[in-house]
Order: structure tokens, then sequence, then C-alpha cells
């Protein structure tokens, strides 16, 4: 959901950049897991506020300088039971990695790996074969079956 960017004053304030496109998102959640993998710790979230296009939060525990810069550069996430369910025809990226692309002659492509954000629209990161980069958009992107692990792309086998 962002990263902590930089301590921000002397009393253990933090300067988050979100990821979000709605840099308030995480205005939401009175919690964040801060850190990655196995080495995430939770924090109560105590205080935060707009800061142009990053935020600023105090987090419990969390009371001077020094501690505020232990945390730099941690990503911070949230549980996924917080987030609210994605609406009809809506996906959170996490759920799109690991599904397998078939394209509409029924080839596999290979696994998606990840996602990319390019401004225009995201993209589709396919990896089989050989990598492929598909518009994660409705001219290229067909039924989406979580529950079957599959997705379907308009997408040739050597494009």
């Amino acid at each position: 959901m962002g990263r902590i960017a930089a301590p921000f004053g002397v009393k253990g304030w933090v300067k988050v950049q979100p990821y979000s496109e709605d840099p308030d998102a995480l205005m939401d959640f009175a919690s964040w897991r801060v850190g990655s993998g196995a080495q995430q710790v939770q924090y109560t979230v105590e205080a935060i506020q707009d800061h142009g296009n990053a935020l600023v939060a105090k987090l419990v525990g969390i009371d001077d300088r020094d501690a505020a810069y232990a945390l730099r550069g941690q990503e911070i996430s949230v549980a996924r039971s917080d987030l609210p369910p994605p609406d009809e025809n809506e996906f959170y990226w996490s759920d799109l990695i690991g599904l397998v692309a078939v394209n509409r002659e029924g080839v596999e492509l290979g696994k998606v790996t990840g996602l990319l954000e390019t401004g225009a629209h995201d993209v589709l990161v396919v990896k089989g074969q050989r990598e492929h980069l598909v518009p994660f958009v409705a001219a290229f992107v067909g039924k989406i079956d979580l529950a079957g692990g599959t997705i379907e792309v308009d997408w040739g086998e050597d494009w």
C-alpha cells in the first residue's frame, strides 16, 4: 500500500509514500503492517495527516526521530481481511498473480507473474516459454476465473 520514506520531525512521525492512486487510502486503516515477508511488525496508527502527495503518520510505539528513521524504506501493507471486497469486474493485483493466461485459441501462454502500472493502463506480465506484456484492458483480457485459476487473453503466442 506504500512505504515509509523518512522521519518527519523529532517526535516519531514518519513521512509515507502511498502506492495507490488515492493517497488517502491508507488513512482508512487503524493499523498497518510494516516490513516485508516474515519481518512484518503490526503498528496501530495513532494519527495521520495529508502532506501534499504524501502522508505523515504517528505510529504507536515510535516516539522519536531515531525510531522513525529505523523504519525508513520499509513497506506498508494491511491485512487482506481489512480490505473492502472489489466491485464487480474489479480485482486486486494480488488475485491475478499466479493465474494461467490462456489465449482464445486455447494455448497456454504462461502464468501472470506481476503487473505494471504504465499510466495509460495496467499491463499483465505473463511468463511462460517467453515473456508477454498484455495490456489489462477489455480489448485484450476476457474472462477471469479466479476459482479456476485462469485468465483469458486475446494475445498471440508470438506477440
